[in-house]
């Protein structure tokens, strides 16, 4: 048996509906779950739900689920938090968009020598410059990649792309997806062009002789006819779009005229 109480929101736009539903029986008589009702009727289960369906409409930083209100400790503590973070949202009340790659960064216990290097002609010390900009990484840090899917506002898995034959995986356990959400970060994060592992030796032992800067793919090579190809679907793409937004404006100035002579009939 379970009690259902249902009231309105006013912590949410008008129209949304808060429901508590209450357990009569069972173990767990006494616990009661919470959801949400948008004026369309679409039911939410928690709070990121929540969050992205309504997007940057409503701020649900200081939002309990629970209770539906606005608490006024988190609001505070907010505040606060806005405040003394030099590089969060203080700025200009954006999300952090960073998309660096997963690295491990943990500070060192060791005391290390510091050198400094200067530009005069008689320093015999010299700057290693790929040392100094390339960073450590995690061997096979891709497979923290697998698993990871993309959902849309219904929470519904999106479809991944198709991989062509010639990109195949090398090291243990690196499935399409991984493959591909590893090409799409490297392209994404170097400026050096995209190869693949070159050396024989990599797919037999990749532990050794991993390249670390390029995806876990076998070397390969992009012809001119695949870029005219991806030409070709990217036309294909932007004509249908074109066509889509010419009906839709056509049909919104076909119900525009109909609505306005409507108006003079009556």
């Amino acid at each position: 048996m379970m009690e259902k109480k249902r009231s309105d929101c006013p912590a949410l736009p008008p129209g949304w509906k808060k429901e508590e539903v209450i357990r009569k029986s069972g173990l767990s008589a006494g616990k009661s779950d919470v959801y949400y009702y948008s004026p369309s009727g679409k039911k939410f289960r928690s709070k990121p739900q929540l969050s992205r369906y309504l997007g940057n409409k409503v701020d649900l930083g200081c939002f309990d689920f629970r209770t539906g209100k606005m608490l006024p400790g988190k609001m505070q503590k907010s505040k606060q938090r806005l405040r003394h973070d030099p590089l969060g949202l203080a700025k200009g009340g954006k999300p952090d968009l960073n998309t660096a790659l997963p690295i491990r960064q943990t500070a060192s216990i060791f005391k290390q020598p510091v050198t400094k290097v200067t530009s005069h002609p008689s320093n015999k010390v010299k700057a290693d410059l790929q040392r100094a900009c390339e960073q450590p990484r995690q061997l096979f840090w891709e497979r923290r990649l697998k698993g990871l899917q993309s959902s849309d506002v219904s929470e519904g898995v999106l479809r991944t792309m198709g991989l062509p034959k010639c990109l195949q995986s090398v090291g243990p356990d690196s499935s399409d997806d991984t493959l591909l959400s590893a090409i799409a970060s490297a392209l994404h994060m170097s400026s050096a062009p995209i190869t693949g592992q070159t050396t024989m030796a990599a797919e037999k032992n990749p532990a050794i002789w991993l390249n670390t800067s390029q995806p876990l793919c076998k070397s390969f090579t992009v012809t001119d006819e695949q870029i005219r190809e991806q030409e070709l679907k990217v036309y294909q793409a932007r004509k249908s779009l074109e066509d889509a937004l010419m009906a839709d404006g056509l049909a919104r100035a076909a119900e525009n005229t109909r609505e306005l002579l409507e108006g003079k009939t009556a």
